[in-house]
Order: structure tokens, then sequence, then C-alpha cells
């Protein structure tokens, strides 16, 4: 099996809100993301690659567009923002543009990572 991964970072502020108001994540706070997508395959294409790295760009943009800069909690329109919660939604976004993907992980914090696999 063939595997590839590429990083992609944003920065966005959310808040918690179904965790106790004295809680830290409670608080509108914000973080610098990032976001990696894995990639697998058992057969490379006919140029050598489980999936050219250009390809994912498209991913990069998406970030860009729709989730860097913002308060994730106005994005996604509820208070489930958690890393899981990104990690579900982007590898859902992914696997409808590349079958190929088998997961997506995505960290706030140097050392945190929380990651989507079905």
């Amino acid at each position: 099996m063939y595997t590839i991964s590429k990083q992609f970072t944003f920065s966005a502020s959310h808040q918690l809100l179904n965790l106790p108001g004295d809680h830290p994540c409670h608080r509108l706070h914000g973080h610098n993301y990032i976001v990696e997508i894995e990639l697998r395959s058992a057969t490379l294409n006919s140029t050598g690659f489980v999936r050219d790295y250009n390809d994912l760009d498209a991913l990069k943009q998406y970030i860009d567009d729709t989730l860097d800069h913002r308060h994730l909690n106005e994005v996604f329109g509820h208070d489930d923002t958690t890393a899981e919660n990104l990690a579900y939604f982007l590898y859902d976004w992914s696997k409808k543009q590349w079958p190929e993907v088998s997961a997506v992980r995505v960290s706030e914090t140097p050392k945190t990572w929380a990651e989507y696999r079905p």
C-alpha cells in the first residue's frame, strides 16, 4: 500500500460552548491549525503517483476561502468546532474530491492531534 500526505495551515478562532463556563476552551480563543491529509492506494497512476500533490491545492484553496481567519462557530453554525469534528468535516469534503483519501488529522497545538479515519 502506498501512502502520501500533505500539510496545510490556517488560523481561526472558536469557542467550545458545550463545555462548562469555567473551562478555558469555553472562552473565545484561536489556534494556528495544521491539517494533514493522507491518501492511500494499492497501485500508482500512470505517472507513478498515488495522486499528484498539485491536485491537493484545491484543499488549500478551500481552507483559505472557508476557514482561514474566520470564527469557526459562525462558519459551521454550531458549537461543536472541536479538532475531531474539523477532521471529520475536512475528511468528508476531501473524500468527495479524491477517492484515495484515507484520513485527515487536525492539530490545534504542537502537541495535540485529532484524526478521522473510517
